[in-house]
């Protein structure tokens, strides 16, 4: 037993000699920024100021938070509330239509026609979002393809729907092109997922007489459970972070108020701005709500280990 006991310290000794390496990679690159954010929003530090920063303690957070500056498209409460219309509006269609196509395409009976829509749907999520906000700018055009689609669909010819333009539209333009990009890679994940589950017990619920309407509902949403957890997570945090998209729709001077994301602000006012501690208060605010969302979401899913 002592020689056992011998052989497990001296293996459990080298794990850990092997593990701190990339522990220490990981603080530095991901412990060390948020600490750093957070010390920098206590203070009103600009980017090329020479002379040190004046102590404000919460005084960033309480400037964004101002209901005074409200009315500003330039202001953080502003930018919350873009950051949730686009989360909302993005992240419920993607993962609901993901869904369903993973299971459309896992049902297919050629195999060809599944590794062709594989192929096609997870395509744009290996673009840059400059590209795919590009080409989309492209379609959006008044003569482009945008107009043609919807004005064949709703039998209005002609009609100029401003995608680029109009608050409105140019919020649905965005939210267009994210789900174009990335409702591919939460398919593959879908389908992974649906893969795993053994097809022994769809068998068995073929023979005892089963719809499709109640295989889905009783069987594969529940065992699917933990992809979904994981779809749903990953989904709304890349939501919350969206950047590029909205840097390339907006025009030279200031970004408009349905597209100022809290992503978007903080390059703003950090960036062009130079007022880095308002944008270090930022930056700690979407960090928070972030991990509040996901916690809640764990929660309330309460994601435990599924066994067949």
């Amino acid at each position: 037993m002592k020689k056992y006991r011998g052989i497990e310290k001296k293996q459990a000794r080298w794990g850990f000699f092997f593990v701190v390496p990339s522990l220490l990679f990981f603080s530095l690159f991901s412990f060390y920024p948020i600490i750093n954010a957070f010390y920098t929003s206590l203070f009103d530090k600009r980017a090329l100021s020479k002379a040190p920063p004046d102590f404000l303690g919460l005084g960033n957070y309480i400037r964004l938070f101002d209901p005074s500056r409200a009315a500003s498209e330039l202001s953080f409460l502003n930018s919350l509330r873009a950051t949730l219309v686009f989360t909302v509006g993005t992240f419920i269609p993607l993962l609901i239509l993901s869904l369903l196509l993973a299971v459309f395409i896992s049902n297919l009976s050629s195999r060809k026609a599944k590794k062709f829509l594989q192929i096609a749907y997870y395509t744009p999520a290996i673009l840059s979002s400059v590209v795919a906000a590009t080409i989309w700018m492209i379609i959006f055009d008044p003569r482009g393809l945008g107009n043609q689609w919807v004005n064949t669909l709703m039998n209005t010819p002609g009609v100029d729907h401003r995608w680029l333009v109009d608050p409105v539209m140019e919020q649905v333009s965005t939210m267009v092109i994210y789900f174009w990009k990335y409702i591919g890679y939460f398919i593959i994940l879908f389908i992974t997922g649906l893969a795993s589950i053994p097809s022994t017990i769809y068998e068995a619920a073929t023979i005892d007489g089963a719809t499709k309407n109640q295989v889905f509902w009783r069987i594969t949403l529940p065992l699917l459970k933990p992809t979904v957890v994981l779809v749903s997570v990953m989904a709304m945090l890349q939501c919350l972070k969206t950047f590029s998209t909205q840097y390339m729709l907006y025009t030279n001077g200031a970004p408009r108020a349905p597209i100022n994301v809290i992503t978007f602000n903080i390059y703003v006012t950090g960036i062009q701005q130079q007022y880095l501690g308002r944008a270090s208060a930022m930056s700690v605010v979407l960090f928070l709500l972030m991990l509040v969302l996901t916690l809640l979401q764990f929660k309330t899913t309460n994601s435990e280990q599924v066994e067949y």
